[in-house]
């Protein structure tokens, strides 16, 4: 016999890890890369100069979970970041996790 609850916590663990692990298709999916990059600038800052810039920031993670959710403009320049409805706040976290791994 198995134990239940052996088994649900181990497919539970699988299920959080293989989204942190999927956070680049994650990205591709949100169509985050329509205007980020991992490397360069494109129409919104590199993935790694945003991990750069919030490396020693302990509230990263909540503030740009918010910001990938509801938006925002000025912190890198005048080109705005518009809401992204189709993120929820789980997968908001997920890719910033992943975004701030990226130095």
């Amino acid at each position: 016999m198995f134990d239940v609850r052996y088994v649900t916590g181990t497919v539970l663990a699988l299920l959080v890890s293989s989204s942190a692990f999927g956070s680049p298709d994650l990205a591709r999916s949100k169509n985050c890369v329509a205007c980020h990059h991992v490397e360069r600038k494109m129409i919104g800052p590199a993935y790694k100069a945003v991990a750069e810039r919030y490396v020693k920031d302990e509230a990263a993670v909540a503030k740009l979970s918010e910001k990938i959710i509801k938006g925002g403009a000025g912190s890198w320049g005048q080109t705005p970041m518009p809401p992204q409805p189709n993120v929820n706040s789980a997968e908001a976290e997920i890719l910033v996790k992943w975004i701030l791994s990226q130095q």
